[in-house]
């Protein structure tokens, strides 16, 4: 046997982690390529839409939605901040944070985002009818809600009481 070769094998056609990852991956690259030319980073973009959609965020809660480490957020930031497009306050509750604030500055930027992010949207979603979108939502809503911390929760709590003979 060649010691060089050795296949990996996996059903990747029947992956949905795949399918996701791979239209996930794809959506960022075109997100990436539309906002470049503007100066923007897709991780900019991600910054401020989760700013955008959450409020205020702390730059470890900020991290964790991003699936980054805190370290490497700081460099993120860091840009942003001398952009004028954020701003680092201390957390009113915990002076040993900071909360990340959208200022001003960014409006403009906001608006480049949302401009690149529909025209994205509209090339991803070229030849799906209005149902398909629906479903196509639902049904990642369902994978998401599957795999929630809270779901996982629920059935391990499912499956002690079925154990003990209670369900």
């Amino acid at each position: 046997m060649d010691k060089g070769i050795f296949v990996l094998e996996y059903d990747f056609s029947n992956s949905v982690g795949y399918w996701t990852v791979m239209a996930s991956h794809a959506l960022q690259r075109a997100l990436n390529d539309e906002v470049r030319p503007h100066g923007i980073t897709s991780r900019q973009c991600q910054v401020l839409g989760f700013l955008a959609l959450d409020g205020p965020l702390s730059q470890s809660a900020l991290a964790e939605r991003m699936g980054i480490e805190p370290p490497t957020l700081v460099g993120i930031l860091d840009r942003m901040e001398r952009s004028g497009w954020i701003e680092r306050r201390p957390c009113p509750d915990d002076r040993r944070k900071k909360l990340i604030w959208i200022m001003p500055a960014a409006e403009p930027v906001w608006a480049k985002i949302v401009s690149c992010a529909k025209e994205v949207r509209r090339r991803a979603t070229d030849g799906l009818s209005p149902a398909e979108l629906a479903m196509l939502k639902q049904l990642l809503h369902r994978v998401r809600r599957n795999l929630s911390p809270e779901a996982a929760s629920q059935k391990s709590n499912g499956q002690k009481k079925v154990e003990e003979g209670v369900a």
